[in-house]
């Protein structure tokens, strides 16, 4: 197995399955602007490897990550107050529009993604976990979008994520109240796809990170570029999406070895092309 360290951040690979974990414990993996430029340099390295199949987000310690640093938001409040509606807007709005950006970049991933959400997700901690394709989460986890708590508007596409997993009414309920909800709760609502003892949580997301691996790359990856597109596309709009992708899949080695191996009652062997 290789390994890259950096200072905020591990990748890990086992066969076709990436895992990154955020590696900031003491401060319970609290999102500062060097841990997220540590996520984009790994979404770098995992987008172009194609031998890797899907990506499990995780975190050090006894948290996901508890959100924000606190630091970071203080020194922004301070400017913001000493400068009300001048310059200090505009460079706390721009500021903060490209640390969404670096977080988030983890949807640019062509794998999936899975977040094995260990502990407390919370905030921009839980905007993360949201972002991914798919969550597992510990029973013992708390997970919230506690931001209007703090006094600060959501931020980290709370407000686009949250919408879309649980409905409108119940985001706005998460929204507005900042109530946290314990792992079985956020299941049940929709929040996460399930929730599990935390000793259980990181080995049933790698079993789905593998169970991904096992089917043809290019069909996988297909999907999730289609399910991108579904908040925006019409129903013929997404139709005239999946004839394309399917054609391109007419066109694989892949496509033939899963007719081979149903025809002659045997697990496939795909290649990604």
């Amino acid at each position: 197995m290789a390994k890259t360290t950096e200072p905020l951040l591990v990748v890990e690979r086992a066969g076709p399955v990436a895992t990154v974990t955020f590696n900031d414990p003491e401060r319970l993996n609290a999102m500062t602007e060097a841990m997220g430029e540590a996520i984009v340099g790994a979404v770098k390295q995992l987008e172009a490897e194609t031998e890797v199949a899907a990506v499990v987000l995780t975190g050090a310690g006894r948290a996901f990550s508890a959100g924000g640093d606190l630091d970071m938001i203080d020194r922004m409040g301070a400017a913001g107050r000493a400068d009300a509606g001048g310059a200090a807007r505009s460079a706390n709005r721009e500021f903060m529009r490209r640390f969404y950006g670096l977080y988030l970049s983890l949807r640019d991933l062509p794998q999936p993604t899975i977040a094995a959400v260990n502990g407390h997700a919370i905030g921009a901690g839980c905007c993360v976990a949201l972002a991914c394709d798919i969550r597992i989460a510990a029973d013992e986890a708390r997970l919230g979008v506690n931001f209007a708590r703090l006094g600060i508007h959501p931020g980290m596409a709370a407000t686009w994520t949250l919408p879309r997993l649980v409905g409108p009414a119940l985001a706005a309920e998460l929204l507005y109240t900042g109530k946290l909800v314990p792992g079985p709760e956020a299941a049940r609502i929709g929040m996460v796809n399930r929730s599990l003892p935390g000793d259980e949580v990181l080995g049933e997301a790698l079993g789905i990170a593998r169970a991904i691996g096992e089917c043809a790359p290019l069909a996988v990856r297909g999907t999730k570029r289609s399910l991108a597109r579904t908040a925006v596309a019409s129903l013929d709009e997404q139709l005239d999406t999946e004839a394309h992708e399917q054609s391109l899949c007419y066109e694989s080695a892949d496509l033939a070895e899963g007719l081979r191996a149903v025809r002659e009652k045997r697990t496939p062997a795909f290649r990604g092309h």
